[in-house]
């Protein structure tokens, strides 16, 4: 592999190629723009990106930035939603290896099931660049991963809300998609950050698969059962499920943010907006613009450098005290 590379990054110390045109991918299409490719030689570098679906403003904001970081940097960008499968993502990945993309990139959409495919990619001499999550394979199967902590995103939710609630709270928490990094990483994180305290209880824990409609359907179902009645706290594992479940509290009579506090992970526009009216008390930010340092590693592949096994992103936390002054600063 290290031959493959290098033989790319001799062939872009040589000549870079300036290819025109422009255009946008959806599901199994491809995507190019114009500018100079970072492959030289008259070739444009070919990647081919599995991304988990749109389920949420923050995948539909890293979709974005990665479709035209492809664009700005002139290269052609195989791209395929999945639509939430990881049988789908799995043949889009059989795809490229047949294909003879340059680069496999992608964000898986569950931790295990990947080790075969990523194999077979490693057979072909084809690098992988892992975006977002990470999933439970070798370390020798990818170049490396770009993304946040996960765990830290859930720690940070808990201190807020103990904080906030005084060591006192009666919990319910909207998780995300089974068997997700995020899902999995932000419960343990959160656990772990109210572990001292007795009286912060999680009473009610269920999953919203990261959703705004389905986060809405749990919360109401929760609301109407005996032991909804005592919730006065809202852990969401992502902004949009929180979003819904506002639809939910306010439709039973019930005002979010005064009688159930919120907090949630991402730190999308909405849940700024839902902070500045009253309806959300915190979010913590998990940055989705992962397009510039995923090209930068694809870069860096394709020339042979030695990159870290992980590259996390830096992420703050934002409460309804700061929401007013931050949300001009919210791109997504």
């Amino acid at each position: 592999m290290k031959k493959h590379f290098t033989w790319w990054g001799a062939a872009a110390l040589a000549t870079m190629a300036l290819m025109a045109g422009c255009g946008s991918s959806d599901s199994g299409t491809s995507a190019s723009g114009g500018g100079t490719s970072e492959g030289g030689s008259g070739k444009k570098i070919v990647v081919g990106f599995s991304q988990i679906g749109a389920e949420s403003n923050w995948r539909k904001a890293n979709t974005e930035s990665i479709k035209s970081e492809a664009e700005k940097r002139g290269i052609e960008l195989k791209f395929v939603d999945a639509q939430g499968k990881q049988e789908k993502q799995i043949q889009a990945i059989k795809n490229f290896i047949a294909q003879k993309v340059d680069v496999i990139a992608f964000a898986p959409v569950v931790e295990t099931g990947w080790k075969s495919v990523l194999e077979e990619a490693k057979a072909a001499g084809i690098p992988v660049i892992v975006s977002d999550r990470r999933p439970d394979v070798p370390e020798d199967l990818y170049v490396t991963f770009i993304g946040s902590d996960f765990i830290e995103e859930g720690k940070m939710a808990g201190d807020w809300l103990k904080k906030k609630m005084n060591g006192k709270a009666v919990i319910a928490e909207l998780t995300g998609t089974p068997g997700s990094a995020p899902a999995n990483d932000r419960k343990k994180g959160f656990a772990e950050a109210i572990a001292d305290s007795p009286d912060m209880k999680v009473v009610f824990s269920q999953t919203g698969d990261f959703q705004r409609t389905k986060g809405k359907e749990v919360m109401e179902a929760l609301l109407k059962s005996p032991e909804g009645a005592s919730i006065n706290a809202l852990y969401a594992h992502n902004d949009d499920m929180a979003l819904g479940a506002i639809q939910a509290i306010e439709e039973a009579g019930k005002k979010p943010g005064k009688d159930i506090v919120i907090v949630s992970i991402d730190g999308i526009g909405d849940a700024f907006d839902a902070m500045i009216a009253g309806k959300m008390n915190c979010t913590v930010e998990c940055n989705p613009l992962l397009g510039p340092p995923l090209f930068d590693a694809i870069a860096k592949a394709l020339k042979g450098e030695e990159q870290p096994k992980r590259t996390v992103m830096k992420d703050g936390i934002f409460d309804e005290s700061v929401a007013k002054a931050e949300r001009p600063n919210r791109k997504y």
